[in-house]
């Protein structure tokens, strides 16, 4: 079976870091994404889902628009956070970044999907906030985890100390004290070491995604950009499902358009571009371990189903 996505493996001796499991790992780790992406400074989380949660959690109560087409994490750490979801008909951010709101004097960009160089630097202004996943399957893998970097220094201790027990910063636990109730929802020392190992391939990473992306685009006569996912369109995304599987080619679906949830929209609104990839779009496999061999095989297979991929 042709894998979807790739994992690396990696064996971990766990006496190297302290009990705390917030050792200085943590620390070099905000470092070198600062340092790769072009901000200042950094709050690693347990999961990106908790950093979408903790970027709005201290607002207003306010309708946050957000796709549809769109990991349910996303609403679910908007609701969770104090505030109501809104969706829009945003198709094309997939594999990408987007923003996922604009508040008066700065904005929130979820990039979990994307984590390029220079991004920050590119696509943000000093106290804005961007957040990463270290996901397995993200650009850089771990065993889960997200960050939030920004220029803004005020913001960012703030964020650490709500996700650290609400306790203010010191090497040493007993020195720490109490300023607020929090959480504990800091990234750990397993999963910045690991996210850290990743990020020392993301490069070759990188060039062996475009190689492929390239390919396909030239194959499907498609213009994707994302370096996390390889999208086309079909005309009934399970069937084209089982018939990969019997061909031995795993894909899947990025992602199922969640304004259709009663959970999240009682409304029934009507979102066509959304509705669309609802049932064409399909994920296919696009990792750094792919060869030329199977991508060839897979586009031989692929190309009658292909589509156009918007309605418009």
């Amino acid at each position: 079976m042709i894998k979807l996505l790739h994992v690396e493996d990696y064996k971990i001796d766990t006496s190297q870091f302290n009990p705390l499991l917030n050792d200085k790992v943590v620390e070099r780790f905000e470092k070198q994404v600062c340092d790769f992406v072009g901000a200042k400074y950094a709050c690693s989380m347990h999961s990106a889902t908790m950093a979408i949660f903790f970027s709005l959690l201290e607002h207003e109560k306010q309708t946050i628009e957000i796709p549809s087409i769109i990991p349910p994490v996303v609403p679910n750490a908007v609701i969770t956070s104090g505030h109501e979801v809104s969706f829009v008909d945003n198709t094309s951010w997939v594999g990408n970044s987007y923003v996922l709101k604009q508040f008066d004097d700065y904005k929130v960009i979820d990039s979990a999907q994307q984590l390029d160089e220079n991004q920050f630097r590119d696509q943000a202004s000093d106290d804005d906030l961007m957040i990463f996943s270290f996901y397995p399957t993200k650009p850089v893998g771990s065993i889960d985890g997200g960050m939030i970097v920004s220029n803004n220094k005020e913001k960012i201790d703030r964020l650490k100390t709500i996700s650290r027990y609400g306790m203010s910063q010191s090497d040493n636990s007993w020195e720490r004290k109490i300023i607020m109730p929090g959480w504990k929802m800091y990234m750990n020392s397993i999963q910045c070491y690991i996210a850290e190992k990743n990020l020392l391939r993301l490069e070759e990473k990188q060039k062996r995604f475009d190689e492929i992306r390239n390919y396909y685009n030239s194959c499907f006569k498609l213009e994707n950009t994302s370096r996390h996912l390889y999208r086309i369109n079909v005309e009934d995304n399970q069937a084209f499902l089982k018939d990969m599987k019997e061909k031995k080619i795993q894909c899947g679906i990025h992602y199922k358009a969640l304004h259709l949830n009663e959970i999240y929209n009682k409304d029934k609104i009507s979102l066509s571009n959304s509705e669309y990839q609802h049932k064409t779009t399909v994920s296919i496999p696009f990792h750094e371990k792919l060869t030329d061999r199977e991508a060839q095989y897979i586009a031989k297979e692929m190309r009658p189903y292909v589509i156009a991929p918007h309605t418009r």
